[in-house]
């Protein structure tokens, strides 16, 4: 007689083989600790609705992708993240990166740039130019974009808690090549409660912070009606040790204040909510990466329809950007990098991203070479154009396991979700720490799998080489802390101080009323005021976030 169900097959020739032979392990779970069946079928899916919870690519809840034709149209665009050293070095990097194939510019700032100082402020010292290029004004940011065209190329900058006023340098240096605001297309990260909950890099107190957040969304609907006004992060949480299912939820908690923020403000939800973009991680466990942005997707949109009433499909489409995981990369046997990237690439390609960075081999040791830059970009363009895994939109959609692991997490996500509400929202949960000890919890567990050998890492705890001291590592040049101070010294003294006062007057009394700081910042930094002085007078007025300690 023919195996007609799951329990049939389970009892008979599944069990028989495990008598004759045992598994190699007792038990099989995601990195989630989700358990996984030896077989997903039908019996899986029992209840499940094929047209509400998966629908069509491109209708709603968007489960299958948020476009018709998805890479049948066009490619994801491929946007390595990139800067380091001088505005001059990162600007050689980008004409280099476009020249062999990608298709927009991503960013990264040096940490003082991201927290509101100067290259010549004391607490700037040892720090300039080491994880981005140094912005401090006008100057730079022109040298930054030298021979890129803002009209064609979009951007998007990891920038958070000075968001508002990177912003205002790129409409300044659009305007200063003949490029109007409205023609101006890209990102933003702008993302400050995931700062407060995984990375640190914050200057003000939740409350002015969210205020400069939809700032800016106000000032784009008018100004920028191209520019994506945020882009909401999950990747720092997973970097941080949080699970895929805490991933989905607390980034989408994330989102739902900030929703809620800009509602407060005056704006109406579909004035917006079509310019937000999300931020995701993309790490090992393939299948569950999948099914991440696949839950993703039909939870946001259900979000949006449902408790804040978007009528337009755009308001309830999840768009978003991919980053192979930096924390899975190991600087043992960084060849094998290459591998872990490639896969995890094709998991966020098969999930339906809208963007995608692949990190390089090398990263986990240093800034990453060009030759490293070279082949991160060619993985990309390998997969994109000759593996044919865009030809078909949603290609896993259907599958018995993918789909009952999308429910699994769309389920514990909402559960996530409904003990946030519970706790007053996102920034409430922040301030009780919920949150940050969920992610250290699931950090912790994560770690002591891999010490205990019950998780592999090849060349970390098993396959381990003997290996040559690595070569070819980019070498910062030492002297860029002091250029860059020789740039500000001939600035402060060559532009009107007067002026710069004066402006600086005007940002003040703006950000001690209720009018929006976007405008002003771009009349600021037009006028060669810094960074710096800019983030110096909202201290002024707001003070500073203090790191709490969770417990």
């Amino acid at each position: 007689m023919p195996i007609t169900s799951k329990r049939e097959w389970l009892q008979g020739p599944y069990q028989k083989a495990v008598e004759r032979a045992p598994e190699r392990s007792k038990s099989f779970e995601t990195t989630g600790k989700m358990p996984i069946e030896p077989l997903y079928t039908w019996d899986d899916l029992a209840g499940f609705d094929p047209q509400e919870e998966l629908g069509f690519p491109g209708e709603y809840p968007f489960t299958r992708g948020i476009q018709p034709t998805m890479y049948r149209g066009r490619f994801w665009t491929m946007r390595q993240y990139a800067g380091f050293g001088d505005a001059e070095e990162s600007n050689q990097r980008y004409r280099y990166l476009l020249a062999n194939g990608q298709t927009g510019l991503s960013i990264a700032f040096d940490l003082p740039t991201q927290i509101g100082y100067d290259s010549d402020d004391p607490m700037a010292s040892g720090e300039v130019g080491k994880v981005g290029v140094a912005v401090d004004s006008i100057e730079d940011m022109q040298t930054l974009f030298n021979g890129i065209p803002l009209d064609k190329v979009t951007t998007s900058m990891t920038i958070n808690a000075t968001a508002s006023i990177l912003l205002a340098l790129y409409v300044a240096v659009g305007k200063q090549q003949g490029v109007t605001p409205d023609k101006l297309g890209g990102t933003v990260q702008n993302d400050i409660l995931k700062e407060y909950i995984a990375r640190g890099t914050y200057i003000y107190p939740p409350k002015p912070s969210m205020r400069l957040i939809t700032d800016v969304f106000a000032y784009c609907k008018d100004t920028v009606p191209q520019w994506n006004t945020i882009s909401i992060s999950g990747y720092h949480m997973r970097e941080a040790g949080c699970t895929a299912a805490q991933e989905i939820a607390f980034t989408l908690a994330d989102g739902i204040e900030y929703v809620q923020g800009a509602i407060a403000a005056g704006l109406d939800v579909d004035d917006f909510a079509g310019r937000l973009s999300f931020f995701f991680a993309c790490h090992n466990n393939f299948l569950e990466e999948v099914a991440k942005f696949r839950a993703a997707r039909r939870i946001w949109a259900k979000i949006m329809k449902e408790r804040f009433e978007a009528k337009s499909p755009r308001s309830q489409m999840l768009r978003f950007h991919t980053q192979t995981g930096g924390a899975t990369l190991t600087a043992q046997q960084p060849e094998n990098n290459i591998v872990r990237t490639t896969v995890q690439a094709l998991a966020a390609v098969l999930g339906g991203t809208q963007s995608l960075h692949t990190n390089s081999m090398d990263e986990a040791l240093a800034l990453p070479s060009e030759k490293a830059v070279q082949i991160a970009l060619r993985t990309q363009q390998v997969l994109a154009y000759e593996n044919a895994v865009g030809d078909v939109v949603d290609p896993l959609g259907g599958s018995y396991f993918v789909e009952d692991l999308t429910n699994r997490l769309e389920a514990e996500a909402w559960e996530y979700i409904k003990t946030i509400d519970g706790l007053g929202g996102a920034l409430a949960g922040i301030e009780r720490g919920f949150q940050q000890r969920e992610i250290q919890e699931a950090a912790y567990r994560y770690q002591r799998q891999i010490e205990e050998r019950e998780r592999i890492i090849v060349g970390v705890n098993e396959f381990i080489s003997q290996e040559d001291p690595p070569s070819g590592l980019l070498r910062l040049d030492p002297t860029i802390g002091a250029k860059q101070r020789e740039k500000l010294a001939r600035l402060r003294a060559t532009r009107d101080t007067a002026a710069v006062e004066a402006l600086l007057g005007r940002l003040q009394a703006t950000a001690e009323g209720p009018g929006n700081l976007v405008p002003i910042m771009v009349e600021c930094v037009e006028n060669r005021v810094t960074l710096g002085e800019i983030s110096h007078r909202l201290r002024r007025v707001w003070g500073e976030q203090r790191e709490s300690v969770v417990i």
